[in-house]
């Protein structure tokens, strides 16, 4: 239950973060002046998106390496599905990155 309240935690303190970044127009800030935020959005998004995509795909090959062991004569299929599963998460952080470039000033 820990777990799953700092995940929240964390994602809250990102959009809160975040917010201010989108607020601003593109270009210069209300002062004249570049403001800080416009880079800060798309650096947090691609660092939460592969931090968390990458404990995703560790515990997917965690759990595929575990059942090879258990069955070593099913390594073809679990090999597969580890293999599909893996390129959804990547392409979740690919997902990520494309957002953040579109978040770019």
């Amino acid at each position: 239950m820990s777990r799953r309240f700092a995940t929240l935690a964390v994602v809250l303190v990102a959009l809160a973060l975040a917010a201010p970044a989108m607020a601003q127009e593109h270009g210069e800030a209300a002062g004249g002046a570049a403001s800080p935020w416009g880079l800060f959005a798309p650096a947090l998004a691609i660092g939460l998106a592969a931090a968390f995509g990458s404990l995703g795909q560790g515990k997917g090959l965690a759990a595929a390496c575990e059942a090879i062991g258990r069955n070593p004569g099913a390594v073809g299929p679990i090999r597969i599905t580890m293999i599909i599963g893996l390129a959804l998460i990547e392409s979740l952080v690919i997902y990520a990155l494309i957002i953040a470039f579109l978040l770019l000033p």
